[in-house]
């Protein structure tokens, strides 16, 4: 009789031979690029509170080292799509930062004309395909721009981010049922953040290791730690060079932690689900800080330099506030505009 063969499963251990090695400069300009992404968030999370961003905020704090590491080794043929907590995959890809804070704060300079707001990001002249606000949704759409990659021989590769809460969408398993059976370009990660918003995995997933969850489609499926920078970017490289080369699929489950709530405006959240000790020993982990350490221990930074740095990032998020403080509401005609394709 004949038997099925499962893919393989694999959990995330250190190699002595590590498929990528940053150079000192790249990890410098990687750790700017968290800093800025950071103080991004950070400033998002008070002017939502002063009103100044409508709709609904979702944010990226902590979580910063999985789209770095990843977007880093992307190719311009390459595509992105995300979740409705994006606002970091647009600012590593290269949008322009006050463009992104506009479309938070509404204005017709937005990256939408101020449409979208925070949970629909879009910014195709840098490769990043939407970010989504239903659940699991992406999942779909991703698989259809890797199918569209496939047919057009292009060479790129799809990454597609969600969260943990999506494993439970039956579209997610079509997708990758589909995506296992054409053998298509894309890799789909996972944010494994322990929450999907207060519920955790063990109470919304029968099998908890999500990896493991994904290995019966007919690819490689893998378990990483997300919250290490130089780890992504070396777990990263091997499995993006894999997408590449092989052409087929890949599933990656990022354990990350978010340090914030859910969503910005959930003012009980997470005392209410989830305890002070346990958001204080993740923070132990922050790959910020830990990154800041890396840099004072290797002699790549010295302390002046991380206080000069942190300025920097400070006036270039206070730029982008001005910038999306000073632009104008849309004209109510722009309701009517970009509705249909032309």
């Amino acid at each position: 009789m004949k038997t099925t063969k499962r893919a393989k499963t694999t959990t995330n251990s250190k190699s002595a031979q590590r498929a990528y090695t940053p150079t000192p400069q790249e990890i410098v300009d990687l750790y700017k690029q968290m800093l800025f992404i950071r103080r991004f968030e950070e400033h998002c999370d008070k002017a939502y509170r002063q009103d100044k961003i409508g709709g609904y905020l979702h944010l990226y704090i902590g979580q910063e080292a999985l789209a770095l590491g990843f977007i880093h080794h992307l190719r311009p043929e390459d595509r992105v799509l995300g979740h409705y907590r994006d606002h970091a995959y647009v600012l590593a890809l290269g949008s322009d930062p006050r463009a992104v804070m506009a479309e938070l704060y509404g204005k017709v300079t937005g990256l939408c004309r101020g449409k979208g707001g925070s949970m629909h990001l879009y910014d195709k002249a840098n490769n990043f395909l939407g970010g989504y606000g239903i659940v699991g949704d992406v999942t779909g759409i991703a698989t259809g721009v890797a199918f569209a990659q496939k047919y057009e021989e292009t060479g790129g590769v799809t990454l597609c981010f969600f969260g943990d809460g999506a494993m439970n969408a039956g579209l997610l398993h079509e997708s990758l049922n589909m995506a296992g059976l054409w053998k298509l370009p894309v890799i789909y990660i996972v944010e494994n953040n322990k929450y999907a918003m207060g519920t955790p995995v063990e109470r919304h997933s029968a099998v908890t290791n999500l990896a493991q969850r994904a290995s019966v489609y007919g690819f490689p499926s893998k378990q990483i730690d997300g919250m290490d920078l130089l780890n992504v970017l070396d777990e990263a490289k091997a499995i993006i060079d894999h997408v590449r080369t092989h052409q087929e699929p890949y599933f990656v489950e990022a354990i990350v932690y978010r340090f914030v709530g859910h969503g910005a405006a959930d003012i009980t959240d997470p005392g209410s689900y989830r305890t002070r000790e346990e958001v204080e020993e993740w923070r132990k982990r922050d790959p910020l800080t830990n990154l800041q350490q890396y840099l004072l221990a290797h002699n790549l930074a010295t302390e002046a330099d991380l206080k000069l740095w942190d300025e920097q990032a400070r006036e270039q998020v206070a730029d982008a506030a001005r910038f999306a403080d000073e632009s104008p509401d849309p004209d109510p005609s722009e309701l009517y505009m970009h509705v249909l394709a032309d």
